[in-house]
């Protein structure tokens, strides 16, 4: 079976289509790999934020135990044994080491939580970029298909503001339209 091609009414327009769509194309491929590593280590950074604020509740937890423990020592009446003191002073070491790591805990969850929050601003910037060169592709379809350069040339807009968000993504350059990222998520 053959498939019968058309013969361009203009050539030149369809080899500046062709050359556009491959350079988009090979922008768009090369940003997914990189926002695909984003992903990958915006998912770490979650399960390692997850994982230190359980480990404060717990400590925190404990802390509170203890204290509770030591307050209840205290309000009984008589001396306790020697083996009771012992634990309590083995408790009251516990509350000291627990007051002093939890605000370790709380700024390590802090730091992982701002460095995620970074990696989802630049993942931000490749979502959008990968969104703005999809439309310029299928604009570009559309061109070939009508044979008119203004859609090329839309085409273009789209895709030269989809490959500033690659570079920005890739430089972590500060542009990012909060309000459009406000809107789609």
């Amino acid at each position: 079976m053959e498939v019968e091609v058309p013969e361009s009414k203009n050539p030149r327009l369809n080899a500046w289509i062709a050359i556009t769509v491959l350079c988009f194309s090979v922008c768009m491929g090369i940003a997914k790999i990189k926002d695909d590593n984003i992903v990958q280590a915006m998912q770490q950074y979650k399960a390692d934020i997850a994982d230190t604020w359980n480990e404060y509740q717990a400590k925190s937890i404990k802390l509170h135990i203890d204290e509770q423990t030591l307050l209840v020592a205290s309000l009984q009446t008589g001396k306790p044994g020697p083996a009771a003191a012992k634990q309590l002073a083995e408790i009251q070491t516990e509350v000291v080491h627990y007051k002093q790591r939890l605000p370790e805990f709380q700024a390590t969850a802090k730091a992982k939580q701002k460095a995620f929050d970074a990696l989802s601003y630049r993942d931000d910037q490749f979502d959008l970029a990968d969104a703005l060169l999809s439309i310029s592709l299928a604009i570009a379809g559309i061109a070939a298909l009508t044979g008119t350069f203004w859609l090329l040339a839309t085409c273009w807009g789209f895709g030269s503001i989809g490959f500033s968000f690659v570079v920005a993504g890739f430089m972590g350059l500060p542009w990012h339209p909060d309000a459009i990222i406000a809107f789609l998520t």
